[in-house]
């Protein structure tokens, strides 16, 4: 068993928000800003998680059940220590750590470090310039932390300290337990504060020990619409420079937005103002265009994706070329060498190599072979008003220009379909068949050639 529980502080409204959802709810990077710090709780490996909750509490517990965390009600909401002293029924772990479900971007290895001081009473403190709203860390002579003090109940001379608590605190179980029934409410808020157990650790001359981490982004907590900004900034400017750390080309970092997990080839290049959501792979060589949306999507070494793009739920092959201005719905599966060109709708289609639909169509539910031509304005009429049914187009067929293939229906090996046909039968392999008055099929038709240049 992990010796570590966690308790994460997530029971807080939001005035500031100025919304129904609840703080902790509030999405950062595509994700609730409480996801974050679980997950960054989980790779510690613990033994359990304690999330606090109060306000909008449904919604939180139905958002992240599962079997590590555990659930503990703060009602009425009295302050932080009050939060903490809620949780102290499921804590049986030696050690305790304090996180705050508004303080998104704590880093692991921070936390770590915190831990690694295997003090009684271990607080993660920094400087700032500016400590204006921080509680102020307040030393004797000798350097040993005596008192946290928060700036409303803090002295003139105590404001000038530049060390401020982060909230974010380790304390041994067992005297996190005695030193939580010791504090009271005696201050400027009427609130039971967590930063009060740091003068009961010392009068039991318990070892208080400080850690700091290596950002000061880390620790900054989200009250309010524009501090979520800031931070979401924040935390896309990192997926940036990892990224660029890794060998990826961006044209501007400050204008790119992940919302997931990207993972990179060599020699990749992202334009500006992309969003990946879920989990998207880039194969070697992959280029993405301007402005492109690619949601939960794997791309294949040396294809680009043009400007304007959005991407869900794709497998695209080697040396494709999409866009600009395409869109593909989910599941969608293109092989190798595949031409997907503006405005043409892709969804539930698989492509197989070399084929092309280069102008303002839509393939849905359909299976395309290798070396087929789509031709501009061609519609797959998937849809009878109660059930979706499939296009077939086999190998090497010519679909021409305002084409309608009502499904379902198979457009043989080798077949020419006229263009402006309206298609409802399955069609003879190499024959011409068009339906401009009704559909017909011309025996022996061969298929123009290409004339040779002089």
């Amino acid at each position: 068993m992990s010796d570590l529980d966690v308790v994460i502080l997530a029971a807080g409204k939001g005035t500031r928000m100025h919304s129904d959802i609840p703080k902790v709810m509030h999405p950062l990077a595509g994700r609730p800003m409480l996801a974050h710090v679980i997950a960054t709780a989980r790779s510690l490996t613990t033994h359990r998680i304690v999330v606090v909750y109060g306000h909008g509490g449904e919604t939180v517990k139905d958002r992240f059940k599962a079997n590590d965390i555990e659930f503990v009600c703060q009602e009425p909401q009295l302050g932080t220590g009050h939060a903490v002293q809620q949780a102290l029924p499921v804590l049986d772990a030696n050690t305790t750590l304090v996180l705050y479900g508004d303080v998104p971007l704590i880093d692991a290895a921070t936390l770590q470090r915190l831990l690694a001081t295997k003090a009684d009473l271990a607080l993660l403190t920094m400087e700032l310039a500016d400590p204006h709203g921080y509680g102020r860390i307040v030393r004797d002579r000798s350097g040993k932390v005596t008192r946290i003090v928060e700036e409303k109940d803090a002295s003139a001379k105590q404001r000038t300290i530049r060390e401020v608590n982060t909230g974010l605190l380790a304390a041994a179980t067992a005297d996190l337990r005695r030193w939580l029934a010791d504090i009271g409410n005696d201050n400027v808020q009427g609130e039971f504060y967590l930063t009060d157990i740091v003068a009961s650790a010392v009068r039991d001359k318990a070892n208080v020990a400080t850690a700091s981490p290596d950002n000061e982004f880390e620790v900054l907590g989200v009250n309010s619409m524009a501090q979520l900004a800031r931070v979401e900034r924040i935390y896309q400017w990192e997926q940036g420079q990892r990224l660029m750390t890794q060998g990826v080309t961006l044209t501007d970092p400050a204008r790119l937005d992940v919302r997931g997990t990207l993972s990179c080839g060599r020699d990749v290049t992202i334009d500006i103002g992309c969003i990946f959501e879920g989990n998207v792979v880039l194969g070697d060589r992959v280029s993405i265009g301007a402005h492109c949306v690619i949601r939960e999507s794997h791309i294949g070494p040396d294809s680009a994706i043009l400007p304007f793009c959005h991407i869900d739920e794709a497998t695209i092959g080697s040396n494709c070329r999409i866009g600009p201005y395409s869109r593909f719905r989910p599941g969608n599966h293109l092989s190798n060498d595949v031409r997907i060109g503006n405005f043409v709708e892709v969804k539930a289609t698989q492509i197989a190599d070399g084929s092309k639909a280069n102008h303002l169509s839509y393939l849905g539910d359909t299976k395309i072979g290798r070396n087929v031509n789509v031709g501009a304005g061609t519609i797959t009429c998937n849809y009878d008003g109660a059930n979706k049914h499939q296009t077939i187009i086999e190998d090497g067929a010519f679909i021409g220009s305002d084409t309608q293939l009502v499904a379902p229906v198979t457009i043989a090996a080798g077949a020419t379909i006229g263009a402006g046909s309206t298609i409802t039968k399955d069609t003879p392999p190499g024959e011409l068949t068009l339906s401009r008055t009704k559909q017909m099929t011309i025996p022996g038709w061969e298929r123009p050639k290409k004339s040779k240049t002089k």
